[in-house]
């Protein structure tokens, strides 16, 4: 199976700023594995969207899949109460 490469929508970066450090580190790695295993145990798909999400800890990560060009849009991370808003 082909690794997928990893994109960011550029909202995402504005969402990291609110992600402290310790978690931030964390959070990376688990996108970083994505590109390996795209559709892992602990991930799962949105009712109603062609999205995805990934839990880690209290924060959520929301991402596409593109399987005709080999790319994973990472959209949205975000604490849980505040990521599907």
């Amino acid at each position: 199976m082909a690794e997928y490469r990893i994109f960011f929508k550029s909202s995402v970066w504005k969402d990291f700023k609110s992600i402290p450090d310790k978690d931030l580190t964390k959070i990376l790695s688990c996108i970083e594995s994505l590109g390996k295993n795209l559709r892992q145990s602990n991930c799962k798909k949105l009712s109603g969207q062609e999205k995805y999400r990934m839990r880690y800890g209290r924060y959520r990560i929301v991402y596409s899949i593109q399987d005709e060009e080999l790319t994973i849009w990472i959209v949205r991370v975000a604490h849980r109460k505040n990521v599907y808003r």
